[in-house]
């Protein structure tokens, strides 16, 4: 049996964006994403004027990692930290890559723009992320249609058990599937990330503890998780079920 307390809770939706600290809402549905309307200073604590130059996919996977680091307490640091991230995504950086293509294509390679070319890995906003607070922990990024982040979920379990991080990100994130894939869309768009950590910290428990089992079923009180965004609805309808603390 392996087990994670669930720390932090970060999104960026078509609802909005936001972490349940700041009481902001949390829904999944199908819709526009407000990432071109981001402006850094109303997520990061110190001026990060390179944000404007980031790609939508890694802008929308950033900002959900510093909402969730900053539930959790966590976004501020003066000495780096074995923090992992695992991302599921399912068209990762596909619009990057096409917009990267149409400037190969143009003019036989010459125009190639460098900028767009640094954004066509789907794992390159995790070192942005890393960079940024100082995480130094296993990080990668991984495809899994189908299913919304429950493969994410029992990695960064594995993870934490195997004393690989002391604590792990782990989370989904996907724009607005470009065409023909539109047509088959099966997941929502947008970016929802949670903060495990194995050993109590002054924000542990927040939302209550995860557990693998051996049959390799992921747990949250007495209900099987197979989907994140029905998950973090069950944390925070737990969180605001709480009496008030004296």
């Amino acid at each position: 049996m392996t087990s994670a307390q669930i720390a932090g809770i970060g999104w960026v939706t078509a609802v909005g964006m936001g972490c349940p600290r700041r009481g902001d809402a949390f829904g999944m549905p199908g819709g526009k994403l407000p990432v071109p309307e981001i402006q850094p200073e109303s997520v990061f604590s110190k001026p990060f004027p390179y944000f404007r130059r980031m790609d939508a996919y890694s802008k929308l996977g950033l900002v959900a990692i510093a909402f969730a680091l900053k539930d959790a307490d966590l976004d501020g640091w003066t000495e780096k930290r074995n923090i992992g991230i695992i991302v599921s995504t399912e068209y990762g950086c596909l619009h990057t890559d096409l917009d990267y293509f149409d400037t190969v294509t143009a003019q036989n390679g010459i125009g190639a723009s460098p900028a767009l070319f640094s954004y066509t890995l789907p794992s390159t906003f995790l070192g942005e992320a890393a960079i940024r607070f100082g995480l130094t922990g296993t990080t990668f990024a991984i495809n899994a249609t189908g299913s919304f982040g429950r493969t994410c979920l029992e990695l960064a379990l594995e993870s934490i058990a195997a004393g690989e991080a002391d604590k792990m990100l782990c989370g989904v994130c996907n724009l607005n599937a470009p065409l023909p894939a539109g047509l088959n869309r099966r997941l929502p768009p947008g970016a929802v990330f949670l903060l495990l950590e194995k050993h109590p910290g002054k924000n542990s428990g927040a939302y209550g503890s995860l557990r693998l089992d051996r049959k390799n079923r992921i747990f949250f009180g007495r209900a099987e998780i197979s989907d994140l965004a029905a998950l973090v609805r069950k944390c925070l309808a737990s969180h605001h079920a709480r009496p008030p603390q004296p």
